[in-house]
């Protein structure tokens, strides 16, 4: 019996050369952790933000008769329900209100200030908070701060007249409810954390960050279930590193931001060309479709990441059929759709479970014996079994007495086996098969 042991790195591994009797020396045994799953060229997700109705009416039809599964990031305070909505956490706003007149918004003071404007009764408070948002995320504090002095001062002169407001985002979801959602959960679906309001995180204070945060992973909890609790996208794609810090903390997969040793991230505003990176591990790569991106644009973004191998090409959208931020048409995306579902060297899987997949892969470790015409493989990692339970695809090359090309070997872990044809290369003959860590060894034999 022969046997090795090796930590996985996210490369080849076990090497056993064998040498038959026709005198071709044979990698036998060694075993290799696919960069994805069955062999594929890409990773491909297909994710949407906000929650806006028409992706539920007009893209997960189609996506359900392609096979195709999605990643929705929802606002969950607006869904009927719920148990949090949006609000203020902190000193009543009369006193915030009150203290403006008095000192001037600066650094000490200015998130408290965002956090609250919103909530102060009166209309037009929103869009300050938003307008201070995207310029505190461009890097203009001042100019931040100036848009939440102006929004304080024309409250107190009574130029904004008194009410409330929700924002475009949250309008443009009304419609779903948690049971819609269950049933496309069902369908194959993720979903993940949007907050609760929709707010520019970058400008809240820690406490009503956290709220937004955390009680939307609450609410995702106790309606959908523990497998939704794992991917988040903070809005307007937030990079801000205090709101990306809270974010990565809570959620294991945030698509603002992973951090990881392996993975190069290109998010949405990032022009480079992913191809510069072709000696990266793995290479996240974001898209956004505007309304006016075109079929050809969009299709070449699939062409170039299953030309490189590296790639895992998100793609994002938000609005469809002219509800929701930068609609696209329906009609297009079915074209679209098609086309990436056409795509043989493409997998095509949720946010979640290629995060999942990657860090099972980078942190695996493959042991593998060999005996007359058997190769047992073990495959385990060290993380979390609760969260990081997807299979793994593994490409192990046969000894002699099961290496004839074009037959079919048996491959069984636990009570579960298959049937799966030997494949040859320049290396040697080897069989490709899906194996669970963590779980019974793997046993290749004769039929």
């Amino acid at each position: 019996m022969m046997t090795n042991q090796a930590k996985i790195g996210g490369a080849a591994l076990v090497a056993l050369l064998y040498t038959g009797c026709t005198g071709l020396t044979h990698q036998a045994g060694q075993t290799e952790i696919m960069k994805w799953p069955q062999g594929k060229k890409t990773a491909i997700s297909i994710t949407y933000d906000d929650g806006s109705i028409n992706q539920f009416k007009k893209a997960i039809p189609v996506m359900n008769a392609l096979e195709l599964p999605g990643t929705f990031f929802i606002i969950t305070g607006q869904i009927p329900g719920s148990s949090y909505q949006g609000r203020f956490i902190g000193r009543p706003v009369a006193e915030i209100i009150a203290e403006t007149a008095k000192t001037a918004t600066n650094k000490h003071n200015f998130f408290e200030r965002a956090s609250a404007v919103a909530f102060t009764g009166y209309k037009g408070g929103l869009a300050y908070h938003t307008q201070a948002g995207g310029r505190f995320e461009a890097g203009d504090t001042t100019a931040a701060y100036q848009v939440i002095y102006e929004a304080y001062n024309r409250i107190r002169k009574g130029e904004l007249p008194s009410g409330s407001e929700q924002s475009n985002e949250v309008s443009e979801a009304a419609g779903i409810t948690w049971d819609d959602l269950n049933t496309f959960a069902d369908q194959g679906h993720e979903f993940g954390s949007h907050t609760v309001t929709h707010p520019y995180l970058a400008v809240l204070d820690e406490e009503n960050m956290l709220y937004e945060l955390e009680k939307s992973k609450e609410d995702i909890l106790t309606h959908l279930g523990p497998a939704h609790t794992f991917s988040a996208e903070g809005p307007y794609g937030t990079e801000d590193p205090r709101a990306v810090e809270h974010i990565n903390r809570l959620y294991p997969a945030a698509r603002n931001r992973m951090p990881e040793p392996f993975l190069e991230e290109l998010n949405r505003g990032n022009k480079t060309s992913p191809t510069r990176y072709a000696d990266k591990e793995y290479v996240q790569w974001q898209r956004g479709a505007y309304t006016r991106t075109t079929l050809a644009e969009m299709k070449a973004w699939v062409d170039t990441a299953t030309a490189q191998g590296n790639i895992w090409l998100v793609l994002v959208f938000h609005g469809i059929d002219g509800i929701g931020w930068e609609a696209v048409d329906s009609e297009l995306l079915k074209t679209y759709f098609q086309y990436i579902k056409a795509e043989n060297d493409a997998w095509v899987a949720t946010f979640g479970d290629v995060a999942r997949y990657m860090r099972e892969r980078m942190d695996a470790t493959v042991d593998t014996q060999m005996e007359d015409a058997r190769v047992t493989v073990r495959l385990t990692h060290r993380l979390d079994t609760s969260k990081y339970a997807i299979p793994l695809t593994l490409k192990t090359y046969l000894p002699a007495a099961l290496d004839t090309a074009g037959n079919t070997v048996k491959v069984r872990q636990g009570n579960k086996e298959q049937l799966v044809p030997t494949v040859q290369d320049t290396a040697g003959v080897y069989v490709q098969y899906a194996a669970h860590p963590n779980q019974a060894p793997i046993e290749i034999t004769k039929p």
